[in-house]
């Protein structure tokens, strides 16, 4: 179900605007519904479908904690083609690309036929996640910090107990989380894409040393540490996870990103992400390197034209015992 009019400013990255500064702002997302008891979206199996990109840090927060919560039978997942174009995210009917799937749910060639599904008269950009109602036939929400909350709680009637346990927005860390969550979101997460966006050195380094300065904190903060908050899991680490992860394969030389790199300068941030891709599958099952570092070469043309995929760094991620 494709919307007949133009609607290439929404889908094409290509055509992606910057602020009059050269810097880049991120749109809000649009549906922002909660699955809750007792709501018009409630918690029930087979329901709910979730829409991603491997390559796509947002997206990942959520396979990773559907993971963690043990959805996969609740909430079934599709993948979409790192290639990224003029139409958006592409499924594998249009694109297949080595691990992408297609829409099983309408066949639809592009996310952007979801969003025009859901409604006519869209008018945001066609972002992943997309967490979708199989029942309404409509989105529920595609903001990634509410969904993995959502993940963390709304389905516990239906998972094992040891799944059920496992809370990763315990009300005792709440506020500690909060307060990093919001620091590193705006100079870590985000921060990435506005050094690499920026159209103007004084917006890149407006944003690329705020950036530095907010993972030498993190350094400091993870120096002898599993985890950023109380010594266990939260969703601070999945969050911030996401970025690292990406860091030496695609933002140091792609986005400019390249005062340091996290192998060979942040000892604690990188033995802190080891740790977790390879004591915990829900991080390294869920982490796609190809699909990484061929969406941001490939899809981003205003910052890399040619499209060439960098080959390095190698590998791409070390061992624990390296």
């Amino acid at each position: 179900m494709a919307s007949a009019r133009d609607s290439s400013h929404q889908s094409d990255i290509g055509k992606m605007k910057t602020e009059a500064d050269g810097s880049f702002k991120r749109a809000a997302s649009s549906f922002r519904n909660w699955i809750e008891k007792g709501t018009e979206f409630a918690p029930e199996k087979d329901r709910y479908h979730l829409f991603v990109s491997y390559s796509c840090p947002w997206a990942t927060r959520t396979l990773i904690t559907r993971k963690l919560k043990g959805l996969e039978e609740i909430i079934p997942v599709s993948a979409v083609s790192p290639h990224m174009g003029e139409h958006g995210w592409p499924f594998a009917n249009v694109d297949p690309f080595p691990g992408a799937d297609v829409d099983p749910l309408y066949n639809s060639s592009h996310v952007k036929d979801l969003y025009f599904r859901a409604d006519p008269n869209y008018g945001g950009r066609f972002t992943v996640p997309v967490l979708w109602d199989k029942k309404k036939h409509t989105i529920v929400n595609n903001e990634s910090s509410e969904i993995i909350r959502m993940f963390n709680t709304a389905f516990n009637d239906l998972i094992p107990a040891e799944k059920a346990a496992i809370d990763i927005y315990p009300e005792a860390h709440r506020k500690e989380i909060d307060g990093i969550n919001e620091w590193v979101y705006d100079t870590v997460n985000n921060g990435v894409y506005k050094s690499g966006f920026a159209t103007s050195q004084e917006a890149y380094e407006g944003a690329v040393r705020p950036l530095f300065s907010s993972l030498d904190r993190l350094e400091k903060m993870l120096k002898g540490k599993d985890y950023l908050v109380g010594d266990i899991l939260t969703e601070a680490d999945i969050r911030l996870f996401v970025t690292i992860i990406r860091f030496d394969p695609v933002y140091v030389g792609h986005f400019k990103c390249n005062i340091r790199d996290i192998r060979n300068g942040y000892p604690a941030i990188h033995t802190w992400m080891r740790k977790l891709y390879w004591n915990n599958s829900a991080f390294k099952d869920t982490t796609n390197f190809e699909h990484i570092k061929v969406h941001y070469y490939w899809s981003q043309t205003k910052v890399n034209p040619t499209r060439i995929v960098a080959v390095g760094p190698e590998p791409d991620i070390k061992p624990l015992d390296a």
